[in-house]
């Protein structure tokens, strides 16, 4: 007869405490476009300087935008060398799949050794990986790649998550989350890259406000149960996560794959639909905790948008400060889908530190993290900062 029950067995695979964020790292390509100048490249780029009045409306969409700067892997020299990227519907797959099969995995690498060096632990010990694109696609897929880039165990357990668009920042935290409290010991690597040359197109009326919003960003984390309290430096607990489908939104955000890459339609719906559901998400996620004040909480949003950041705090009755690293994430690189979400709790960790706080979450105890994309799809996550004074130690 066997000497332990099932329950027990099960149990002892089990971590005692939540997920906990344990590094994170981030990277970018190295061309940077003011956001000022952009419309004068891209018409110029595309062989579309004609084109009088889009080139305006561009302008001004650019100007709403409240981006200031954007990275980007595409350049003139790539437009000259394949023209039908430049064009809005010329076949170009294939040219622009060539490109970022190889990118993607790369940008993700440098992101990733980021978060890793900052762990501090040795790479051999990460159990499970979790990458995350909307940008590139075939077999073997980029976490098999990244694998070998990075140098992981080949027994590593992997895991891909593709074309989820913007809320998969959220998406990867989540299966992080269940990884890491249910396999002791684990050490999740995640991974999210995306370089929208993919989806880079000449101008057309429907293209204009993905071609004003999308940069190219990589972002990771190293999330893991029971941290080492000598060789590991928590940054925030995952307490919670779940995912909802805002009703009736179906078409509000959409992208196709076909020959000439992946075209994006954006609605002007986004930022109501998810004004209007927000509330009830928020009672969903912090009615067990009993907080009911949002202006208690420090924000991690994912930065859509301008219009949508601000819709919230109308919403909610949020104080403006609230959402300031999603501003600034916005306004320092774009809108980078899934790659988002990571930069804003990157940015809210390093100000905490370095103004002196009480808490990585801005000296706040309790914080949200909130993905938008297709779907329309919400990512809720219920955080909890730790000791600033534990993470410099």
């Amino acid at each position: 007869m066997a000497n332990f029950s099932v329950e027990e067995v099960m149990a002892k695979q089990r971590a005692k405490g939540p997920a906990t964020v344990l590094a994170i790292g981030t990277a970018t390509p190295p061309n940077c476009y003011p956001q000022s100048d952009y419309p004068d490249f891209y018409f110029r780029a595309t062989k579309s300087e004609h084109m009088t009045q889009l080139k305006e409306k561009l302008k001004r969409i650019c100007e709403k935008t409240m981006i200031k700067t954007r990275y980007m892997h595409i350049t003139e020299d790539i437009l000259d060398e394949n023209p039908n990227i430049g064009c809005y519907s010329a076949p170009s797959f294939d040219a622009r799949q060539e490109m970022v099969w190889i990118e993607v995995p790369k940008l993700g690498r440098d992101a990733a050794l980021k978060a890793i060096k900052e762990w501090g632990r040795p790479k051999s010990e990460i159990t499970h990986l979790i990458f995350c694109t909307s940008t590139t696609y075939g077999m073997p897929s980029p976490d098999y790649q990244l694998t070998k880039l990075v140098g992981l165990n080949a027994s590593v357990q992997r895991h891909m998550v593709y074309l989820q668009g913007c809320f998969a920042g959220g998406t990867v935290l989540r299966l992080a989350k269940d990884l890491a409290e249910n396999n002791v010991g684990a050490r999740v690597l995640i991974v999210c890259a995306e370089i929208i040359t993919i989806a880079f197109r000449g101008p057309h009326l429907e293209s204009l406000v993905p071609q004003a919003l999308f940069g190219d960003g990589a972002s990771s984390a190293i999330v893991g149960s029971d941290p080492d309290p000598l060789t590991e430096r928590p940054l925030f607990q995952i307490i919670s996560s779940a995912q909802h489908i805002v009703p009736d939104s179906e078409d509000t955000i959409r992208g196709i794959v076909g020959e000439s890459g992946l075209i994006l339609f954006l609605s002007k719906k986004i930022p109501t639909l998810i004004s209007d559901n927000i509330e009830k998400l928020l009672k969903e996620a912090f009615e067990p905790i009993g907080i009911s004040v949002w202006n208690s909480l420090f924000w991690i949003t994912h930065p859509g948008g301008a219009t949508i950041l601000k819709q919230i705090e109308l919403e909610l009755g949020l104080k403006e400060e609230k959402l300031w690293a999603s501003r600034k994430v916005l306004s320092e690189y774009g809108n980078m889908a899934g790659a988002c979400l990571l930069f804003v709790l990157d940015e809210m960790r390093k100000k905490s530190m370095k103004d002196g706080m009480a808490t990585t979450g801005d000296g706040l105890d309790w914080g949200v993290a909130f993905g938008f994309g297709p779907g329309l799809t919400v990512e809720t996550l219920v955080l909890r900062s730790m000791p600033v004074t534990e993470v410099m130690n």
